[in-house]
């Protein structure tokens, strides 16, 4: 069995939260939420896929 990599986790749970931060900001009416929020969300998943690359280039996978 594999061992978890936990940091996938916590980027999964934080683009999640982007994603719901969106939605909470199209309910409030922020445009500065929605932007902001999006922004978040390219952010983390940026992170999270060159993080998969390196793990990928290293055999960690």
């Amino acid at each position: 069995m594999k061992q978890v990599k936990w940091i996938f986790i916590v980027f999964a749970i934080l683009a999640a939260a982007s994603i719901i931060g969106i939605g909470v900001a199209i309910g409030e009416e922020s445009i500065l939420g929605v932007i902001g929020s999006i922004l978040a969300l390219v952010v983390v998943m940026g992170f999270g896929f060159k993080t998969k690359a390196k793990y990928r280039e290293n055999g960690e996978l």
